[in-house]
């Protein structure tokens, strides 16, 4: 045979056709879905054959975003806000206790005097003092009064934020905890003087009564918790704020409620008008008790 007899090299890639976003590269792959032919360098390997890039983002695209069972960013750490607002406490807790004792309780806690008993001062000074309404939510002095709060945080918290997600747990804990600092304002501020997350944990068994129901769980153990953590409460009113425990119990199911029961097609808006609602109504108590006792 002479050399004209020979096929002319690369005469096989010559009748493939070129990749679709590579024209110079010859292929014999087509993708499954659109059927584009595509180089190795195109290729994405599916359930069957490969796709083209395209193909594979419109099929991301097409996707339903993962979501917790109430619309949340599911994580693989379910539990990190919890332990964060644990830190928090404890960090403050040391602070208040050890290092800046008494000057950070002082200016920390939940303090009022209203103008009937020489004010106003404290929380019923107006907006300059209005921040104590949170800050006494992470302050602490005894250990056994951090530790009690912190147990119980632990074992509310870790469920309700893998239920919620970490954004919608965290409004859930500090619109709790202001819930139960407004209402305490409101009912006593003309003389008041506390502190705790108490408020904020009393939201968390709140909310857990809220996702037994949603869930059609038990709701023994949380209505026993609740019992049990009522009768010490108003068995040592003189040590313990009752009226902080109450509001965050209130508010904290109430957020729970309009977190839980949003309809799935509308659910993000609803979800958030309800904080937004829930949060118009402790302001609406805040300025009622501002009117009461301040100037």
């Amino acid at each position: 045979m002479g050399p004209e007899d020979r096929p002319a090299a690369g005469g096989a890639q010559a009748a493939l056709p070129g990749c679709y976003r590579h024209p110079q590269a010859a292929t014999g792959v087509s993708c499954t879905r659109c059927e584009r032919p595509i180089c190795p360098q195109c290729m994405v390997t599916a359930s069957v054959g490969f796709q083209c890039p395209e193909c594979v983002g419109e099929g991301h695209a097409g996707a339903r975003r993962a979501t917790t069972r109430f619309g949340g960013v599911p994580t693989a750490d379910g539990a990190l806000v919890t332990r964060v607002l644990i830190g928090i406490n404890l960090v403050v807790w040391v602070l208040a206790a050890y290092v800046f004792e008494p000057e950070l309780v002082r200016s920390w806690s939940l303090y009022s005097v209203g103008l009937h008993r020489g004010g106003p001062e404290g929380v019923a000074d107006g907006p300059d003092q209005w921040y104590r309404l949170l800050t006494a939510v992470f302050l602490h002095q005894e250990w056994w009064h951090i530790g009690t709060n912190m147990l119980a945080l632990l074992m509310l918290g870790p469920a309700l934020e893998q239920a919620l997600g970490r954004v919608r747990f965290l409004a859930l804990y500090l619109l709790a905890g202001l819930g139960g600092s407004v209402l305490a304002f409101l009912i006593d501020g003309d003389w008041m003087n506390s502190l705790g997350a108490s408020g904020a944990i009393f939201g968390l068994i709140g909310a857990q009564v809220v996702l037994q129901l949603r869930t059609r769980g038990p709701l023994g153990p949380v209505l026993a918790l609740l019992v049990f953590n009522g009768i010490i409460t108003f068995s040592r009113r003189d040590i313990i704020d009752w009226r902080a425990h109450l509001g965050g119990l209130v508010m904290g199911a109430l957020v729970a409620a309009g977190l839980m029961y949003a309809p799935r097609e509308r659910r993000g808006l609803v979800q958030w008008l309800s904080v937004a609602v829930v949060f118009a109504v402790e302001a609406g108590m805040l300025a009622v008790g501002t009117a009461l006792y301040g100037g």
